[in-house]
């Protein structure tokens, strides 16, 4: 598949809405989430847009909201539109209490799309990989930096997978399967 010009309009459109924006605790460009997470979609099958949705999937709740979602539906269409809304945990400001929002995204996961299930579940492979990583490098100092702390971390991560396997089962659902199985091991 070769990616069009509306895919680097998206990759430019993620650029900039993330631009100042770093990964929880670090210096690392917020970007290189957004790549790692379209690279795992596009390496698990997904199509173009699909791929620009995971460019896109963190940005209406964290780059503003409703207006970014209807600025995302009219520049690169419905499609993506709806599978951005659909990785998007919350739209308002202030969110939800956490344990809310996550119960909330949890149950949505089985009767969603395939496309949002794709894009959902390849950003939380990246994400698990990245916990394992810093988990690997500063122990249990890495979870200071969620919200749900250790214990609600790995209940979140845990029920994330069982409810994407209540959808289905496919080689993306098994690989976070068995990263999340790794973090849990390497944490007990």
């Amino acid at each position: 598949m070769r990616l069009s010009e509306k895919f680097n309009e998206a990759l430019i459109f993620a650029g900039k809405l993330h631009a100042t924006q770093t990964r929880k605790a670090s210096e690392i460009p917020y970007l290189a989430h957004l790549l790692g997470v379209t690279s795992i979609v596009l390496e698990y099958g997904g199509d173009e847009e699909e791929a620009m949705a995971a460019l896109l999937h963190d940005a209406v709740e964290d780059q503003g909201g409703v207006a970014t979602l209807e600025e995302i539906r009219r520049c690169f269409g419905e499609r993506v539109a709806e599978i951005v809304a659909g990785c998007t945990d919350t739209t308002t400001t202030p969110k939800p209490p956490w344990r809310e929002r996550k119960e909330a995204y949890i149950a949505h996961i089985p009767t969603a799309s395939a496309s949002i299930r794709l894009v959902s579940c390849a950003d939380k492979l990246y994400n698990s990989l990245s916990i394992v990583k810093d988990y690997r490098l500063v122990g249990e100092e890495v979870w200071k930096r969620f919200k749900g702390g250790k214990e609600g971390t790995l209940w979140y991560y845990r029920a994330l997978v069982e409810a994407f396997y209540k959808a289905e089962t496919t080689a993306l659902v098994q690989e976070l399967d068995r990263v999340v199985c790794e973090l849990e091991r390497l944490v007990s």
